[in-house]
């Protein structure tokens, strides 16, 4: 890791350095930067997707039928990853449900569709002259409350990296490079709004309170850079920094490669190093959350292409359908040219021009045959490694890309794929026309789901395990009670009868177990002889008839039947009991008359 304190001495060099590849395309940017920023007429219905930055939606705080003013949080959140989105006009909440999104997918997202009133009605707003006033931790919390992310295309949640930057920051680094070719939005919003966007810097440096502030600019911004110059005429907080035009020197890691000379090791960010980045958008939202009381809910966006007659910059509200503003700029539609969202480089054809302007959204372009032509059929790699030798950040492109088409992820990111940019740069150079930057986000799109099904099953595992321990506690714990409710109703017992009831019947088992086993007659053949017992049993049974038999009169007619009646069930038992012996008698003798004969004939077989 570097040392922070190497970052700050580096730029106090005022020095500039390089980063290994990159490219020199065409700029094509003054199509749309010679105008000022400029304000179109409101959409009559608004596509609002309840998450457009790096992380996860909010809970909807709003339902079918409300009614809403501008800039009325529409979702809120507990932490900083679910960041707030707000309501661009006053209106009434139509439907929240799935509309096509400004993704290169294409596919549904959750969004809440307004109806403008014609209004456009504020919500009730608190701003404030001097930022001083508030502490940094207000600041950091009303930053993240009016739902600001990074404008330069991670959409990071800025109150998030603030809160990040506690105490770190020694560094603060605002991104104005802009190397895309035909994105102008930054440039004009320094141009148009100098004074705020330096009045933002110094919020952030407020919260952050780095040892050195820079703003970088590439060096085709010449307006820009007057703009500045002109703003910190006289300040010593805040140092320019005129940087060469090279894509993509506006990506993090390069731009801190050119302003200190100094690599991001692999797998750590900026932060490590002591280095905080905004982008000049990102600056500028922050002074309107926090001087104006305004969340996010416009940005600057870029209509440029040959296809748009009147080219240039528009303030664009967040949610307004892409084709209102293409509408609004003499678009002249043509189903043979796509309409990209993004740069040329970075960018991706829309699905749908009804899709809605995100915090993402930069720039829209609407090529003409001059500029556009359908791609060239991919062929086969030729291993001519112009790829590797334009990587900016020093991959084998033409590696990850066998990787990518065998789903080996393993090898994939041996190699390193999550450190790929994205910049585009290995398919601009590629001479067999293979889109690469198409196949490396397929592969991270395949390891992020496959790390996302492991996580859950993790998650999974845990909450099980969980489970089973409660299940568990509760178990030993209901056991103890129904162990103490015994115990406790024992006590009770043996309080109330003067002994102990378990000792008690312990005592009578020990007792019976003790007593001498009845004898157990059996017969000559060795069969147990339970004659004595039948016998008892059919006295019993006689006599349960005969007082059956005696009970048909429901009372006695006198003293003596009543008095007879034991007498005669006695007489049964016994009359039974002899002829059971009786029988048992006649059995025993006809057994040993048997036997003496036996004996008799054994003397003469002997002979």
């Amino acid at each position: 890791m570097s040392n922070p304190n190497l970052v700050v001495e580096r730029l106090r060099q005022n020095k500039l350095w390089t980063y290994p590849g990159g490219i020199h395309p065409l700029e094509n940017k003054k199509q749309s930067n010679q105008k000022p920023i400029r304000r179109l007429h409101l959409p009559k219905y608004f596509y609002v997707p309840v998450v457009q930055h790096s992380g996860w939606a909010g809970d909807l705080c709003v339902k079918t039928g409300d009614y809403v003013f501008k800039g009325q949080p529409l979702t809120k959140g507990d932490n900083y990853r679910q960041l707030p989105v707000h309501a661009p006009t006053s209106g009434t909440i139509l439907a929240i449900e799935p509309y096509t999104s400004s993704h290169p997918s294409g596919l549904p997202e959750i969004t809440v569709i307004i109806e403008t009133d014609g209004r456009d009605e504020w919500i009730d707003r608190q701003p404030i002259e001097d930022f001083l006033s508030l502490s940094p931790e207000q600041i950091v919390e009303k930053v993240y409350q009016h739902g600001v992310a990074g404008l330069g295309g991670a959409v990071f949640p800025t109150g998030a990296k603030l809160s990040f930057a506690d105490k770190r920051c020694k560094a603060l680094i605002i991104n104005g490079a802009e190397c895309e070719p035909y994105i102008t939005c930054d440039d004009r919003l320094m141009q148009d709004y100098t004074d705020e966007l330096l009045e933002g810097i110094r919020i952030l440096r407020y919260v952050l309170r780095p040892e050195e502030v820079v703003i970088a600019i590439e060096d085709n911004k010449p307006n820009a850079i007057r703009a500045i110059e002109k703003g910190l005429k006289g300040a010593n907080d805040i140092h320019l920094r005129v940087i060469p035009t090279k894509y993509p020197s506006g990506a993090s890691d390069q731009l801190v490669q050119v302003l200190t000379g100094l690599e991001i090791p692999q797998g750590q960010r900026t932060i490590e190093m002591g280095i905080v980045m905004h982008n000049v958008g990102t600056a500028f939202a922050v002074k309107r959350a926090v001087i104006d009381d305004e969340p996010l809910i416009e940005r600057v966006v870029t209509l440029t292409g040959d296809k748009i007659r009147n080219k240039g910059n528009v303030w664009a509200r967040l949610g307004t359908p892409i084709l209102h503003l293409l509408e609004q700029v003499d678009y002249r539609a043509d189903s043979r040219f796509p309409v990209f969202l993004g740069g040329p480089m970075t960018g991706f054809i829309l699905h749908s021009l009804q899709s809605p302007v995100t915090k993402l959204t930069n720039c829209i372009i609407a090529p003409d045959h001059f500029e556009y032509a359908p791609p060239e059929p991919e062929r086969n790699c030729i291993r001519c490694s112009s790829c590797s030798d334009a990587c900016p950040v020093g991959l084998l492109p033409q590696q990850l890309y066998w990787f990518a088409r065998a789903e080996d992820h393993d090898k994939s990111k041996e190699y390193h794929l999550s450190a790929c940019i994205e910049c585009g740069v290995c398919a601009y150079v590629c001479p067999s026309y293979i889109p690469l930057i198409q196949y490396f986000r397929q592969e991270k799109a395949k390891i992020a789901e496959i790390e996302e099904k492991e996580r859950k099953a993790e998650e999974a595992k845990i909450r099980f395990e969980a489970r089973e321990a409660r299940l568990q506690k509760e178990k030993e714990a209901r056991t103890a009670r129904i162990n103490q409710a015994a115990e406790k109703r024992r006590e009770e017992v043996a309080q109330a009868a003067g002994e102990d009831p378990v000792a008690a019947a312990l005592a009578r088992i020990k007792a019976k177990k003790a007593e001498p086993a009845a004898e157990v007659q059996a017969k000559a053949n060795g069969e147990p002889d339970n004659s004595e017992l039948m016998a008892q049993r059919r006295a019993r049974r006689l006599a349960k008839q005969a007082e059956q038999a005696a009970s048909v009169d429901n009372k006695p007619s006198t003293v003596e039947e009543s008095s007879a009646k034991p007498e005669a069930r006695k007489s049964a038992v016994e009359a039974a009991l002899a002829r059971a012996r009786a029988k048992k008698a006649a059995q025993s003798g006809s057994e040993q008359a048997v036997e003496k004969s036996e004996e008799i004939a054994k003397p003469a077989e002997s002979v």
